[in-house]
């Protein structure tokens, strides 16, 4: 047989050493033939066969024996994350088992683990013996890694995606720290399996130290529980338990825990949560939210939220481009200090249809609105007991119907002309209140013309700018309410209401009365990044109705001035900026925000102030500085301060600082927080949390910048 028959017979005997069906491609700068059955590869040797590849500077194979013996340095990837290093290797032609000498194991390219041998089973198991495992980068000059498990063997089953480790020994900066005989840990490809999860070190003044040790049970591909018992130094007893799951239309999730403390002696306390969201039939959503508490202080002892007034709720809605759909079942549960459960709303419900549409006759944008709303207390009360003028008992039923119409026209010179219009008829049904009782019925509407005339000019330099007057005169009924006022009871002045018929947030009060809604705004686009927009406006009337308290920015016959601004820059920065000024200049509300993100640090803080207003349950005013910052020290060092100061009260109310550290191995984070706050069932509490995160085990925390070696 010629020489290039027998070279390409015994190829194909390599290429296919399985299966007819297999196939296998080698790559090499030279072939040769020793006797019948050796064909010897050398010079940039490469295999591709079922996924895998294997690159060498030699390969032997021998026919009689199936066996390939290569000679380093050896690179063996399999396509799913999985590489493997070797100096030398004796392994099967299908590259499935075999021993590697002076073998390295890199999973996903993040947990490394060197040993002296590596022995593949079977394709499934990989077996290393006398390893050093680690995700840090070791130096040239300093092999010793920031954190490593020394162990005397280590199985990876690539099937089940889980690593076993035998004598483990876990060592920091090469000091031994802890002796484990037996280790099972996930390799970083899988993102789910019981086992203990990252435990977490949290202090504060009111619990003490204490431990949280999470416990991580896979009921099943689409469902889970998560099992932390939590022991505090200062007789703090806790077990939170989460439970998830997964549908094909939709997931749940369920949290709670169970204490026992000392801070209140003898009684279990605990919370439960519970939140799911499904995708019904014809595109309907079905979502609930839960929460319920034993007492007003649990949540803020165990740092779960800063909630005070607690809603559960469940919610069925469609929405569609020119329909919505909503229906909704609500249940409150304040535990705010003052506040009585008996005499606020615990049930409400409410439906709401809403579709536009194109009326045929008028033209222009036309809508409907169907609405019912109804809420429960459970005081039988029907007079005003406590003093916040709504009768303690008052259960309430409404239904409403609501019609609008729009229509824009462009005139000469470029302005624009509009007609609106909406007329609602409402039905009320209360009852325990002694002022409104019984069933009243009532019709409002109101019709407006608008004009704006927007002027746009583009400089030479590619910026630009528009500058828009705009007019509205609207006319409505001078008509009172017999209706008691409870889901309106906040108003807002802003840019987005400045145009609108009503400014109630609700449905029990309705703007009355004629008015001219009038403003001017400035908007400036500029090609180097920056953006400038600047509005202007207030509200006239020929007499005051009194439907507005001062507070709101809206009362007497001419509305304070509505002044907001906003920039922002292609450098990162942005700031927004509203304020009501009466015609003294004196400030009714403002609102300063300011956000700026640059590669290094980020900053947002806020500047709110409130006139007192009794109507709107605020006797004193509202003078308060929100700060959040974040600097990076480091590539790998980050701080954070957060701080939230009353200056009518001259104190803090809450402060924060916190650093943290990253790279490719290790999470590790730092924090103490001070909540300044107090009252009859909540102390000040000082919270310091610690948690550290070995990185490139299962599908944990995304790793971070690493290390430079330093020469």
């Amino acid at each position: 047989m010629p020489l290039v028959l027998r070279l390409l017979a015994l190829f194909l005997l390599l290429a296919m050493p399985a299966t007819a069906q297999d196939r296998a491609t080698l790559i090499a700068d030279s072939l040769v033939i020793e006797g019948n059955d050796v064909l010897v590869a050398s010079g940039g040797v490469e295999v591709f066969f079922q996924g895998q590849r294997l690159q060498a500077s030699r390969v032997v194979y021998d026919r009689r024996a199936d066996q390939l013996t290569i000679t380093g340095p050896i690179r063996l990837t399999d396509g799913q994350g999985t590489l493997i290093l070797a100096d030398q290797a004796q392994m099967t032609a299908d590259l499935t088992e075999g021993l590697l000498t002076s073998a390295r194991l890199v999973l996903d390219q993040q947990l490394q683990l060197a040993a002296a041998e590596l022995v593949r089973v079977g394709g499934r198991y990989t077996a290393l013996n006398r390893v050093a495992a680690s995700s840090c980068k070791v130096c040239p000059g300093n092999p010793t890694p920031l954190w490593e498990i020394r162990a005397r063997r280590v199985v990876h089953d690539e099937l089940e995606r889980q690593l076993y480790f035998d004598n483990a020994q876990f060592r920091i900066a090469g000091v031994p720290v802890f002796y484990i005989p037996r280790l099972r840990i996930p390799d970083p490809t899988l993102n789910r399996a019981s086992g203990f999860l990252l435990p977490s070190l949290r202090s504060t003044s009111g619990l003490g130290v204490g431990l949280k040790l999470p416990y991580f049970v896979k009921i099943g591909d689409s469902r889970d529980l998560t099992v932390t018992p939590y022991l505090s130094s200062l007789g703090g007893q806790t077990l939170e338990l989460r439970y998830r799951q997964a549908f094909v239309t939709g997931d749940i999730e369920i949290r709670g825990a169970v204490s026992r403390d000392d801070l209140i002696d003898g009684d279990l306390r605990g919370y439960l949560t519970g939140t799911g969201s499904f995708a019904l039939p014809r595109g309907f959503t079905l979502a609930f939210d839960a929460i319920v508490v034993s007492d007003p202080a649990y949540l803020l002892d165990y740092g779960i939220s800063e909630e005070d007034r607690l809603d559960s709720r469940v919610t069925l809605n469609r929405i569609r481009r020119d329909e919505y759909y909503e229906a909704r079942l609500i249940g409150f549960q304040s535990i705010r200090e003052g506040d009585s459960n008996a005499t606020l709303p615990s049930v409400i419900g409410d439906f709401t249809f809403h579709r536009r549409f194109e009326p045929a006759i008028l033209g222009g944008t036309g809508g409907f609105r169907f609405q019912t709303h109804g809420h429960y207390r459970q005081s039988s009360s029907g007079v005003d007991g406590d003093g916040d003028g709504i009768a303690d008992g008052r259960d309430l039923g409404r239904i409403s119907v609501r019609g609008d119409w729009r229509r824009n026209w462009a005139l000469r010179s470029g302005i624009m002309a509009s007609g609106l219009a909406e007329v609602t008829a409402d039905v009320y049904a209360i009852d325990q209140d002694d002022i409104y009782q019984g069933t009243t019925s009532r019709l409002t509407g109101a019709a407006a013309v608008e004009l704006r005339w927007p002027w746009v000019k583009a400089s030479s330099g590619g910026a630009s700018q528009v500058i828009e007057p705009v007019v509205q005169l609207v006319y409505a009924p001078n008509g009172t309410d017999r209706v008691p006022n409870e889901d309106s009871a906040l108003v807002e002045f802003d840019e987005g209401n400045l145009f609108s018929l009503s400014r109630f947030a609700g449905s029990d009060a309705v703007e009355r009365g004629s008015r001219a809604n009038v403003g001017l705004s400035y908007l400036r686009v500029d090609p180097a990044g920056w953006t400038l927009g600047v509005t202007a406006g207030r509200v006239l009337r020929p007499e005051d109705r009194g439907q507005f308290s001062p507070g709101s920015g809206l009362a007497g016959v001419q509305s304070d001035w509505l002044l907001g601004w906003q920039v922002s820059t292609a450098g990162g920065l942005g700031l927004t900026n509203r304020v009501l000024l009466g015609d003294d200049l004196d400030v009714t509300k403002g609102e300063l925000r300011l956000d700026f993100t640059q590669d290094r640090f980020a900053v947002a803080a806020g500047y709110v102030y409130l006139v007192a207003d009794p109507v709107e349950n605020r006797p004193e005013p509202t003078k308060e500085l929100v700060l959040d910052a974040s600097y990076d020290l480091t590539r790998n060092w980050t701080a954070d301060l957060s701080s939230r100061y009353d200056f009518q009260a001259d104190r803090a109310t809450r402060a924060g600082v916190g650093v943290s550290f990253r790279n490719e191995c290790v999470d590790f984070n730092l924090s103490v927080s001070r909540r300044f706050t107090s009252s009859t069932s909540v102390q000040p509490t000082t919270d310091f949390g610690l948690s550290v995160e070995l990185l490139g085990f299962g599908g944990g925390t995304e790793a971070g910048p690493a290390r430079t070696c330093r020469r």
